[in-house]
Parts: C-alpha cells; structure tokens; sequence
C-alpha cells in the first residue's frame, strides 16, 4: 500500500461516551489510520474523566479548537439524576456542547446525509435542508416563577445609572399563573448572523432567516434587523458575486415554504424554533443517525460531531456481549468533516479528496443494500441486508480500497 496520506496541522479530537465510544475507536482502527497519519490533539470527553478534572477537559478541548481551527467530536452524556449516582459524579456537569459552544460563540449547523433507498416523508424533498440553530438565550437561560392570583407581574431594568424602566406584563386577577423572563445580547445574534451568512458563501447555498417580529416587534424585530444590517453593509455584494441569496420571512411563512419546497438551502432559526425544527427536519428526512452536525464560530473555526446522542441502549447489549447493529455514520461523517475542512484550510487536496471519498463509499455501501438495523427497517431496496456494527465497517473499507 502507498505511504499514508500526511497532515500538516492537527485536529482537535474529542472522544465521548457509551457506543460512541466503542464506534469512534472503529472508525478510526478501520477507515483513517491505515490511509491517513493522524496528527490529533486528544481530549477525553467521556463523562468518567470530565468528573475527574471537574469538566476542564472540556474547557481545554474548546480552547484548543480556538488554537487549530478544526474538532471533531464524538457524541458526549449530559448527566440527569439518574446518571449522578450511574457514574458516582461530583455533580451534574453541564452539556460539554453547550460549553463548547460558549466558548466557541457558535453557531450549530445540522444537516441530512441523502441515500437512495430512503425517501423523505415529504417525498419532494430532493435536496438537504440545512438547519442553523442559534446557541444562545431564549428560553434556555430563562429566569421563570409561578405567581400566585392577586400578584403584579413588572418587568424591571435598571440601567448603570441606577434608573429603572417598568413594564407591566400582567396583573393575575381571578387565577394563579406563571411568567418567564427571556433574554439575548446583540453581539450574539450577529455572531449568529455571521456564522450564517459565511457558511451560505462557503457550502454556496441559499439563506432563509424567520422569526415573528409582527407579534414581537422589539425582541424578534432585533434578530431581523441585525441580520439586515449586516447583510447590507459585509455580505450583499458577496452573495452576489456567489449567485446565492438572503431573504427573511416570517417564520410561519418558512414552515409553510420549507414543506413545499424542493430543499438545497440553509434556514436559520433562532434557539427554540431551531430545537425543534432540526428535529422535525431529521425525523421527516429519516434518521437522527444520518444528520451532519457543525459549529461553526464566526470567525471560522469548525467542530464536527454526530447529531444523535450516545445509543445507550446497544451500549448495554455491547458489555453483554450481545451483537449490535449501530448506525456510524454521522460519525464518519463528523470525522469526514474535519479531514476536509483541515485539508482545505492546509492547502492538502490529498486529505480532502480522501474524505470525500470515504463518504462516498459509505453512502455506496448502503445504496449497495448493506446497513445497520435502523435503516434497513426505512430503506425501500429490494436487495437489502442488515449487518452488524462492525462489518457495516468493514464493508465501507471494502469499497473505500476500490476508490483509493
């Protein structure tokens, strides 16, 4: 066989939990190390070592994707109750995605990975829809009570002068009730807007933004207005020369869009309606198991992982000895990812080219009729078979060697 494929820079690699874990070390054995001489900056993000260094591992890996520009990351436990006592924890560390992207200011792009033989629920969906997900605020770092009747509920700022501004939300006359307090911080939403517009320029695809500004028309409003602004002023002339576009639209506008719709675009949403519309996109074109993830920071750096969590359940048949039937493949995509991202920015074609070839040749294995469990339950093939975590693995290989 030919000398392995060198890199010039490393990749920052972030190993994870559970079956993850177990197909991470697989996937790297099988399909990069006997082809590329992998230069990585390791992290152990599994949960047993982030409880050991009281999650500065977790600091350390984001830190280190800030340093070398590229990570790929396998999928990681956010502890609840019950994991405290599974995994004897000092406490229940928080989501190292969430900390990574904090420290990254990122944005999450989530993506579906197309294969003949599984048709979308929606069956005009032809192309990807990309999800961008803004990563800060909303609900998710709410200030929330539950107010009794007769209560006056007030929003109250006080400014760095000492001077308050109210705002009457509710007076609970004749009911108890409940009320949430939101917030976002401008610098965030054009983080956010960056991320969007430089990753509609680098994959040459089409921007959708919606919020409900009509109904919210000081808190939406803002997120509309900045995306504006900075279309305007850094991106218009840009979106131009790429022959692509920008356009906002209300967000009940989009979803009715986006369901008659052909794909092939990115659709930014902010944190909640992102939530759940990636979920709903993953699930109506087939799989959690075959969605692209990446963060990307606005000033381009890029962590690649998997979208789906952990697979405990086959973990558990795997320490039993019992086979499993795992889906990999947002996983090598995760890593596919990384290696392309590297290669283009190192000026390394042979690195890129390697990957795509790899995700060429997983894509051609499952449209060969050989997959795991999940999907051969959704794929209308005729010829299919299901195999098992590690031969799906090997079978990939088999076709990889074809195309090198």
């Amino acid at each position: 066989m030919a000398d392995k494929i060198q890199m010039t820079t490393p990749i920052v690699e972030m190993d994870g939990d559970e079956m993850t874990r177990i197909i991470w070390k697989m996937i790297k054995d099988v399909l990069i190390c006997p082809y590329v001489d992998l230069k990585s900056d390791y992290y152990d993000l599994g949960l047993v070592h982030r409880n050991e260094t009281n999650d500065q591992v977790t600091i350390d890996s984001a830190n280190a994707t800030k340093k070398y520009g590229v990570a790929v990351k396998c999928a990681t436990i956010t502890p609840n109750a019950q994991r405290m006592t599974e995994y004897d924890l000092k406490e229940m560390w928080k989501s190292p995605n969430g900390t990574i992207r904090a420290i990254l200011d990122g944005t999450v792009f989530r993506a579906p990975i197309i294969v003949k033989g599984i048709t979308p629920l929606l069956p005009g969906w032809k192309k990807p829809i990309t999800i961008a997900r803004h990563a800060y605020g909303d609900v998710y770092k709410n200030s929330e009570m539950k107010v009794a009747d007769g209560s006056k509920a007030e929003l109250v700022v006080t400014d760095k002068d000492g001077n308050e501004t109210r705002q009457l939300i509710h007076t609970f006359n004749g009911s108890d009730g409940i009320i949430q307090g939101l917030h976002n911080i401008n610098g965030s939403i054009a983080s956010f807007a960056r991320a969007c517009f430089n990753f509609a320029l680098d994959t040459k695809q089409d921007l959708w933004f919606a919020t409900k500004d009509t109904i919210s028309k000081k808190y939406d409003h803002t997120f509309k207005d900045i995306f504006q602004e900075i279309f305007d002023a850094e991106y218009k002339e840009k979106f131009d020369n790429a022959g692509i576009e920008y356009f906002y639209t209300l967000i009940d506008d989009a979803v009715a869009r986006v369901v008659r719709s052909d794909g092939g675009y990115i659709w930014a949403c902010k944190n909640y309606d992102g939530d759940v519309m990636s979920d709903m996109v993953a699930t109506a074109f087939g799989s959690l198991g075959m969605m692209t993830s990446v963060l990307v920071s606005p000033d381009g750096v890029y962590e690649y992982e998997a979208a789906h969590g952990t697979v405990t359940r086959h973990y558990y048949k795997h320490l039993k000895g019992e086979e499993t039937s795992t889906n990999s493949v947002a996983t090598i995509f995760a890593w596919t990812g990384a290696l392309k991202k590297r290669g283009e920015l190192d000026n390394n074609a042979e690195l890129s080219a390697f990957a795509e070839k790899l995700e060429k040749a997983t894509i051609k294995t499952i449209e060969d009729g050989v997959m795991t469990g999940d999907l051969y339950i959704l794929s209308n093939l005729e010829n299919k078979r299901k195999v098992n975590t590690e031969d799906f693995l090997l079978e990939i290989n088999n076709r990889l060697k074809e195309m090198l």
